[in-house]
């Protein structure tokens, strides 16, 4: 049995995670970042855990901002993806229509799902912060639901059956 931190990250490559754009906007400025490392906690009330390195640069943002959007992205969204994996030159929320609900956070107006939260915890963990998010507002899309997902270390998408 191996355990290594190369073991580790080659075991999690094959856990396969939704894709996620982060957005944030408040008194620290708006910023944004691609993640996959998001999960349901429960359903009453709606929590989210939000996992993000302190060394990202959006971290500190999204703390004092203490609210977060989790976008879910839809396979159409891998340039954007890329674009908030820091990618791509220039403005990352330029050219795509954004939205705001409850906590004033960016929300993609065609995301597969837009979860609007309150950040109401945050948690040192390594390199990390786990930052609870309260769920105040939910958006859905309207279209067959899709997903892209990172596995394998690369993109793929999933569709729902018809």
């Amino acid at each position: 049995m191996t355990h290594s931190a190369t073991a580790f990250r080659e075991g999690m490559s094959r856990l396969g995670a939704a894709v996620t754009v982060l957005t944030s906007d408040g008194p620290a400025g708006r910023h944004g970042m691609t993640a996959s490392a998001v999960v349901s906690v429960t359903d009453c009330p709606p929590t989210l855990i939000v996992c993000v390195n302190r060394k990202n640069r959006s971290h500190d943002l999204f703390v004092e901002n203490g609210v977060v959007a989790v976008n879910v992205l839809g396979g159409r969204h891998k340039e954007l993806s890329n674009a908030f994996a820091g990618r791509a030159e220039g403005d990352r929320f330029t050219g795509h229509d954004w939205t705001r609900m409850t906590t004033g956070a960016p929300v993609l107006a065609d995301a597969e799902v837009g979860f609007d939260c309150r950040i109401v915890d945050v948690r040192e963990v390594g390199s990390h912060s786990v930052l609870t998010c309260a769920v105040e507002a939910v958006a859905l899309s309207p279209e067959r639901p899709e997903s892209l997902i990172w596995f394998g270390r690369g993109f793929h998408h999933l569709h729902a059956a018809s």
